[in-house]
């Protein structure tokens, strides 16, 4: 397999720019992250920039019920397809970003630590096994949701305004290319205690499957990203001021900070 590659966006000077991380900085690349790029031979340092979501997707596929343990704990039946919403593009947040409840909502929010598919190609009705050639690298998502607003109306589970309010899909820092996603394990991380620690090998449907049914739906374009579904281990943010962090080794660290 080849080598891990953390690819990043940035904001530096008043312009954006992307590159990939390296042990002396950000190494500063021009063209296109999905197409043709070379590097520039420039690095800046971590500290001059500030970081942004590692793309910029044209849609978020959000996976529900898509792990063993977690059907079982919620005793649901286990899906004969993947089960997905669409999350605003709008709801994106940068790593390090401060997420802030809705003024008009003051009911409970929850964090969902999730591994991110990054699409590398245009991407329509493909096969699984066909999938790794369309599938630019994985990321880091907080899949945040506002749990009183998704059930509050008998009539019609509301998963779109609950997942899509501005700032509540943060997702990077990087996306790193050339990992197998099934040897990762997704930590998250409440205010410095462990909620959550699950393999992604016990997904229902997996990475390369995800791609091929959804791409069947739908055509993927370069940069859209799905984020597979969580596991156990949800929980509500309390404090007024929360710091989460989803880790994924291989890939880093998300960090936020939401605040009631």
């Amino acid at each position: 397999m080849a080598s891990v590659t953390k690819w990043l966006r940035f904001r530096h000077a008043g312009t954006t720019g992307f590159g990939t991380l390296t042990s002396a900085g950000i190494s500063l690349h021009e063209g296109e992250m999905f197409g043709r790029n070379a590097a520039t031979g420039k690095i800046l340092a971590l500290s001059e920039v500030e970081l942004l979501a590692p793309c910029v997707p044209s849609k978020i596929v959000a996976l529900w019920n898509n792990f063993h343990a977690l059907a079982a704990k919620l005793n649901q039946p286990e899906p004969p397809e993947p089960l997905y919403l669409l999350k605003a593009t709008t709801s994106i947040a940068a790593p390090g970003a401060v997420i802030r409840r809705p003024s008009y909502y003051d009911g409970k929010t929850t964090y969902e630590g999730e591994l991110g598919i990054v699409i590398g190609r245009t991407c329509a009705r493909v096969s699984p096994d066909e999938a790794d050639g369309f599938i630019f690298g994985y990321t880091c998502v907080n899949d945040i949701t506002a749990n009183d607003i998704l059930t509050r109306d008998p009539t019609f589970t509301q998963w779109a305004r609950a997942k899509g309010i501005d700032d509540y899909g943060p997702f990077g820092p990087v996306i790193a290319t050339s990992l197998d996603p099934a040897k990762l394990t997704v930590r998250t991380i409440l205010n410095g205690a462990e909620r959550q620690n699950y393999p992604i090998s016990d997904m229902i449907f997996s990475a390369q499957e995800l791609v091929s049914r959804i791409s069947h739906d739908m055509t993927l374009s370069p940069g859209d990203l799905i984020a597979v579904g969580t596991s156990v281990g949800v929980g509500v943010m309390k404090e007024p001021v929360n710091r989460v962090t989803v880790a994924i080794d291989g890939i880093g660290e998300l960090t936020n900070e939401f605040r009631l």
